[in-house]
C-alpha cells in the first residue's frame, strides 16, 4: 500500500506524451480524433451525463488532469447501451475503458424517493428522461466488455464508490452484491478519483497488467479467496466489534503469543498456554500503529449479510470506522459460495489532495460550458452551476443521510486563494451570459473552508463519525478568517457586482464567527438563504447526527440582526426531511406545528431515500443503530416504511396544503389530538374539507384550493401571511448533504 505521506504527488509525474496539446474538447467521435491527429485514445471515459467541459463534471475533471499527464482521452457521452455500437465510437482504448454512470447514482437520478420514475433529468441536454440505464456503472461495463473483450474496464464515480461492497438498494429493496461482480470490471476506484487514476494510467503505460495492480489506495478489485499482499494478517471484524450479546470481561491475565499483531486472535480462542509476558504500554501502543498498515478486516459476507440484518449493520457500522485515511485498513468481503467463491478487496481510502495539487486539477483548460454538439440546448445543472466556484472538497459534518463522506472523506481539502479568484477572473471573461454575479463560492458546504484538525496526529488517529456530533470537537479548527478574507477579495475584483453563496451552510459552525456571519449576511445573501436544520426533535436529530433546534435558532437571531443592521429584508430558507429512521409521527406533528408558529409554507419537500452505504440507510433497513455497537438485543431504530406514513410524513411537512388534510385529521384523532382540528389559530388544520371546483380547463380549483400560497384555506386556519413559497431545485452537481 502507498504510505501515508509519501503519495507521489500528481505534480511529479513526467508527462506520457510530452507534445500533446490540451484539446479544445475532449474528442467525442472519430472526426474530432481526426481533426487532433490521433490514431486512438488511450483512455475512453464513458459517462451517463451529457458532457460539459468543467470541473464539476466527473468526465471533464478526469478527463483533463489525465490529458495534462500527457494521456489522450476521448469521452463517449451517454451512449445507447442497447447495443455494443455505441462503445465502439472511438475505437478501442490503449489503456483502459474509465466508466461512470456520472455525477449521480443512476438509480436516484431516475428514480424518486418513492421509486416513481423521474420526468426529467438535470444532466441530459433538453432535461430528457431515460438518456441512462438503471445501474449505468453495470450496463456500462457489459457493453464495452462486448465491445471489445480484451480492453482493461475501469469503474469509478459515485455509483462505484456507494456500491463497492455489500449493499441495501432501495429499490429493489434487497441487500445487493458490489457491483464488481455484477460489472466484472477488472478495477473499481472509489472517492476522489485523481490519485489513484493517474497512477494507473502511468503503470498501464509502462507495461505492467493491471491484474497485478493492487497496491493503489482507493481502489477494489475481485480475488480469489484466500489472496492476500505478503506479511498482511487478517482479522475478522467480529473481533473488533463483536455483535451479539455483550461478553463477559476477558481475564486479564491472559496473553496472546508475543508479536501476535493486536486483535488478531481469532472468535474462539485458542486453548494452547504460553508463557505469560507483561507488556509495557508503550510497546503495545507501538506494536498496534506498527501492525496496522498490514491488517485487513474480513467483513461478513454477502450470503450473510443479506439475510442477517442484524450482521448487515455490523458490517456497515465496521465500513464506516475504517474510513480515515489516517488509519484505515484494507477490507476483504466474500461474495458466492463453492468454486464460485471470490473475494471483493479494498484497499485504504484515498489520501487528501493537497492545495498544490487541488490548484493544478482545478486548473486546467477547462472550456467551461457543454460540448458544441448540444447546440442550443439547455442543460439543467449546468444552468445551476455555470457561474458557481468549488472552493472546497470533503465535509466532517458526518450526516447519516448524505453520501458525501463515503465518496469524498472528512477531511477538507482547500484551494488557494490565488487559485480561486482566477477562477472568477476566468469566468468574468469567458463565460457568456456572465452579468456579474458569482452564484456560489462553496462545495459540499458553505463554511468549511481550509478547516481542519489542529493537530495532524490526532486527525491521523481519530476514529469519530463526526467532527460536529454530538458537539464540535474541541481538537477542530474552526477559523472562518479565511473564507471571510476571501469573500473580500471575491467582490473585489472588477466587474463582479455579487458574490453570492449558495451551498448548504453549517450554522453551528457558523454561530462561532459573529464576524463571518455579518460578512455573509451584509453582503452574500440574494435575499433568501438556504439552510438545512432538516428537523426539530432530538430523537430524528440524533440519528442524522444533526445539531439541535437551538443552534438554528441562534443562528436565525443573528441572521435577522445583521439583516436589519444591513437594512435588508431577508429570509432563511429551511430544509427539512419526512420519514427519516428515528422519526415517529409524534416529531413530525410537532415539527408540523414548529412550521406553523414560524410561518413556514414549504412547497417542496424531501422524504427521506435510502441511498446506498449511507448509515441512516443501515438504520431504514436493518432497524438497528450503526452510530454505537450493534447487537441483536442493541438500539432499535423505528423507520417510516408504509406508504400512508411516508405519504403522512410529507403531509405534515405541508400542513398547509388541503390535500393532505384528510389524512392529517385521521392521524391526530387516533392520537387523540382533536385540540388540533378546528378553524382557530391554535388549530393545525381545518374540521372541513375545502370543495375543489372543476374551472373547465382541465385544473382545479375554489376556496382554499391555492397549493402555492396557501389561499383562502391558511387564512381559514388562521395562518399569518407567510414568506414566498419554498422550492427545492435540481441536485447540484457536487450535490446536497
Amino acid at each position: 500500500m502507498e504510505n501515508p505521506g509519501l503519495a507521489p504527488s500528481l505534480l511529479s509525474y513526467p508527462r506520457y506524451r510530452p507534445k500533446l496539446k490540451p484539446a479544445p474538447f475532449l474528442p467525442t467521435s472519430r472526426a474530432e480524433m481526426d481533426a487532433l491527429g490521433w490514431d486512438e485514445c488511450d483512455i475512453i471515459v464513458v459517462t451517463g451525463d451529457a458532457y460539459i467541459d468543467h470541473p464539476s463534471f466527473g468526465m471533464a475533471l478526469i478527463g483533463r488532469t489525465l490529458e495534462a499527464q500527457g494521456f489522450r482521452v476521448g469521452i463517449i457521452s451517454q451512449p445507447d447501451w442497447h447495443s455494443a455500437d455505441a462503445f465502439r465510437a472511438l475505437g478501442k482504448p490503449r489503456l483502459f475503458f474509465g466508466l461512470t454512470a456520472g455525477n449521480m447514482d443512476s438509480m436516484i437520478n431516475r428514480y424518486t424517493a418513492d421509486r416513481k420514475p423521474r420526468s426529467d433529468d438535470a444532466y441530459t441536454a433538453d432535461a430528457l428522461p431515460d438518456k441512462r440505464p438503471d445501474r449505468a456503472v453495470v450496463v456500462y461495463a457489459q457493453r464495452a466488455r462486448e465491445a471489445y473483450p480484451d480492453a482493461n474496464i475501469v469503474i469509478g464515480s459515485i455509483e462505484a464508490s456507494l456500491r463497492r461492497i455489500a449493499h441495501y438498494d432501495h429499490w429493489s429493496e434487497k441487500v445487493r452484491r458490489s457491483v464488481l461482480p455484477d460489472s466484472k470490471a477488472d478495477l473499481l476506484i472509489f472517492g476522489s478519483g485523481e490519485r489513484a487514476t493517474i497512477a494507473l494510467a502511468h503503470r498501464l503505460a509502462a507495461g505492467e497488467p493491471i491484474e497485478s495492480i493492487r497496491d493503489l489506495r482507493g481502489t477494489a478489485f475481485m480475488v480469489k479467496p484466500g489472496w492476500h499482499p505478503e506479511g498482511f494478517v487478517e482479522i475478522d471484524s467480529v473481533a473488533i466489534d463483536r455483535p451479539g450479546p455483550v461478553e463477559p470481561h476477558r481475564d486479564p491475565y491472559e496473553m496472546e503469543p508475543a508479536g501476535a499483531p493486536v486483535g488478531a486472535t481469532s472468535v474462539a480462542q485458542s486453548t494452547t498456554t504460553h508463557p505469560v509476558r507483561i507488556v509495557p504500554a508503550a510497546e503495545r501502543v507501538a506494536a498496534r500503529k506498527a501492525d496496522r498498515a498490514r491488517q485487513v478486516i474480513r467483513l461478513p459476507a454477502y450470503e450473510v449479510v443479506k439475510d442477517d440484518k442484524v450482521m448487515y449493520a455490523h458490517a456497515s457500522r465496521t465500513f464506516h470506522l475504517e474510513s480515515n485515511p489516517g488509519n484505515a485498513r484494507a477490507m476483504v468481503q466474500a461474495h458466492g459460495v463453492g468454486p464460485g467463491c471470490r473475494d471483493v478487496w479494498l484497499n485504504p481510502p484515498p489520501l487528501p489532495l493537497t492545495t498544490e495539487e487541488m490548484d493544478w486539477v482545478f486548473g486546467q483548460p477547462y472550456a467551461r460550458k457543454a460540448h458544441p454538439s448540444y447546440g442550443e440546448a439547455r442543460i439543467p445543472a449546468w444552468d445551476m452551476i455555470r457561474f458557481s466556484i468549488n472552493i472546497m472538497r470533503g465535509c466532517f459534518g458526518g450526516c447519516t443521510f448524505c453520501s458525501i463522506t463515503e465518496h469524498e472523506g472528512r477531511i477538507i481539502q482547500s484551494r488557494s486563494e490565488a487559485s480561486i479568484l482566477k477562477e472568477i477572473e476566468e469566468i468574468r471573461d469567458k463565460t457568456p451570459g456572465f452579468t456579474g454575479t458569482i452564484s456560489d463560492l462553496g462545495g459540499p458546504t458553505a463554511n468549511m473552508y481550509r478547516m481542519a484538525c489542529k493537530d495532524p496526529k490526532i486527525e491521523s488517529s481519530c476514529r469519530r463519525l463526526s467532527c460536529v456530533f454530538p458537539g464540535i470537537c474541541e481538537n477542530l479548527g474552526t477559523d472562518h478568517g479565511p473564507l471571510i478574507q476571501l469573500y473580500r477579495k471575491a467582490r473585489a475584483i472588477p466587474g463582479v457586482k455579487k458574490v453570492l453563496i449558495g451551498s448548504g451552510l453549517r450554522y453551528d459552525l457558523a454561530v462561532r464567527s459573529p464576524e463571518y456571519v455579518k460578512e455573509l449576511v451584509t453582503h452574500h445573501v440574494g435575499g433568501l438563504l438556504k439552510i438545512a436544520p432538516e428537523h426539530t426533535e432530538d430523537g430524528p436529530l440524533n440519528k442524522m447526527m444533526k445539531p439541535g433546534i437551538g443552534t438554528y435558532d441562534r443562528f436565525k437571531e443573528m441572521f435577522e440582526k445583521y439583516s436589519k443592521e444591513a437594512g435588508k429584508k431577508q429570509h432563511l430558507i429551511p430544509y427539512f426531511i419526512a420519514a427519516h429512521p428515528g422519526t415517529t409521527d409524534e416529531d413530525m406533528l410537532n415539527l408540523a406545528l414548529w412550521l406553523k408558529s414560524n410561518d413556514f409554507r414549504l412547497d417542496q419537500v424531501q422524504t427521506f431515500m435510502p441511498t446506498p452505504m449511507a448509515m441512516a440507510t443501515t438504520m431504514y433497513h436493518s432497524g438497528k443503530n450503526p452510530l454505537r455497537k450493534v447487537s441483536a438485543d442493541s438500539e432499535t431504530v423505528d423507520t417510516p416504511k408504509s406508504g400512508r406514513q411516508r405519504r403522512l410524513h410529507k403531509a405534515l411537512l405541508r400542513y398547509h396544503d388541503p390535500e393532505g388534510w384528510p389524512l392529517i385529521r385521521e392521524t391526530l384523532r387516533a392520537m387523540g389530538r382533536h385540540d388540533l382540528i378546528g378553524s382557530a389559530p391554535r388549530h393545525l388544520v381545518p374540521r372541513d374539507q375545502p370543495v375543489i371546483l372543476d374551472r373547465g380547463d382541465g385544473a382545479k380549483g375554489g376556496a382554499g384550493s391555492s397549493r402555492k400560497t396557501g389561499g383562502k384555506a391558511d387564512s381559514a386556519v388562521g395562518a399569518r401571511r407567510a414568506p414566498p413559497p419554498l422550492r427545492r431545485g435540481a441536485p447540484p452537481p457536487r450535490g446536497r448533504r
